[in-house]
């Protein structure tokens, strides 16, 4: 028996991780509706897709409504890099804020299903470590990085108000360090900076003494868990962190970056940034027990793909 072809929206369907979930969606038999406003997105994300009947691309922007019918809303519509939330602060907190509602409104006009794409960020500068979903974080509402923070924690509400008050049926996840192709080589995290950096023969910029740490998750294995939390029965809401367990310091991803790029790129520190969390690894426990989940790409594995990938940019360029 062939599985239920649904229909499925992805806001931010163009940037680095909705293009890899469209095409898990289209693999899966699904048709997709790829929504986005091109602010950090890329058509070239997703031009691989464009001949495929059962795919759709359109620019649009989530903090204005959509009227279209789905079954499934997969809502990933944020600037995600540090660089880019800054940019323009009030409009970041207003796509997590107002995209959030009106995602939340199309969801509950069609009756569809609906997934909040969050962030570890929501556990601010943690003061318990590792992270699980029952911490309620340390952030600071009125630094530089709280559009994005705030933002997203704004968001998690609304998913559980409409939940509580018009029976929604939603899946809240918490991303945590996510990085593969298709990464934008100037959005400014860790891993595309020391890799673009590395290939160019640059300095490796570290803040602060390199040893503050972060937990990476390869792509395919986030989209996995994604899907897994879409696909689980309707009383498992979340929020569900979904990240790699296995924590390194920012130093050990800088040097295992100058090992597989063959770069004789020198480290140079800088001052730590505002708010930068010291710590970040998430415990998936949940994941574990109620989706089966669990990331399997070794980090090194994961490397060699986004290495080749920001090579190949390279030598186009």
């Amino acid at each position: 028996m062939q599985p239920l072809r649904k229909r499925c929206l992805v806001t931010g369907g163009a940037g680095f991780l909705g293009s890899h979930l469209c095409e898990r969606l289209l693999a899966r038999g699904h048709d997709v509706l790829c929504v986005d406003n091109f602010f950090t997105g890329a058509r070239d994300n997703v031009i691989h897709l464009l001949d495929n009947p059962h795919f759709e691309l359109l620019r649009h922007d989530v903090t204005f409504p959509l009227y279209v019918e789905v079954d499934e809303i997969y809502n990933l519509a944020c600037p995600a890099s540090p660089v880019h939330y800054q940019f323009d602060p009030v409009q970041t907190t207003k796509t997590s804020v107002h995209g959030a509602i009106n995602m939340l409104g199309l969801a509950k006009r069609v009756r569809a299903k609906i997934l909040q794409a969050s962030t570890s960020e929501v556990y601010g500068d943690p003061q318990v470590h590792p992270q699980e979903e029952s911490y309620w974080g340390h952030v600071n509402p009125i630094g530089a990085r709280s559009c994005y923070d705030e933002g997203k924690r704004c968001a998690e509400t609304l998913f559980f108000d409409y939940y509580r008050q018009h029976d929604l049926r939603i899946k809240v996840a918490r991303i945590f360090n996510t990085y593969g192709p298709r990464m934008h080589p100037n959005d400014g995290r860790v891993v595309s900076n020391f890799i673009v950096q590395a290939l160019a023969g640059e300095p490796i910029t570290l803040y602060g003494d390199g040893e503050q740490t972060r937990s990476f998750c390869y792509v395919d294995d986030l989209v996995d868990g994604l899907i897994a939390l879409m696909d689980s029965a309707d009383e498992v809401t979340g929020p569900i962190n979904l990240g790699n367990p296995l924590e390194f310091s920012i130093r050990e991803l800088a040097e295992q970056v100058l090992e597989l790029t063959g770069s004789t790129s020198e480290l140079v520190f800088r001052p730590l940034p505002e708010d930068d969390p010291r710590q970040r690894q998430p415990d998936i426990t949940r994941a574990r027990e109620q989706l089966g989940w669990e990331p399997s790409t070794q980090l090194k594995t994961g490397l060699e793909r986004t290495v080749d990938y920001f090579a190949s940019l390279q030598r186009a360029s």
